[in-house]
């Protein structure tokens, strides 16, 4: 299992949580997601022998948000 926190901005609200929380929690490989909307972060538990963090951040960025 590999943990990353990335950052990411223009969450701002409960929305962008459930947004950014439910499509990272879709991808298959992804066992934890954590949003810090305060902080601008995201953590992720993942295994990296299913999806990697490209692909993490793709599905952040179809939801709007940028990643850093």
């Amino acid at each position: 299992m590999e943990n990353v926190t990335l950052n990411v901005s223009g969450m701002t609200c409960g929305h962008c949580v459930s947004a950014v929380e439910g499509s990272v929690g879709k991808l298959d490989g992804v066992q934890e997601v954590k949003v810090h909307l305060d902080l601008g972060k995201v953590e992720v538990a993942f295994d990296q022998e299913k999806v990697n963090v490209d692909k993490i951040k793709a599905a952040i960025d179809d939801q709007g948000y940028d990643v850093k």
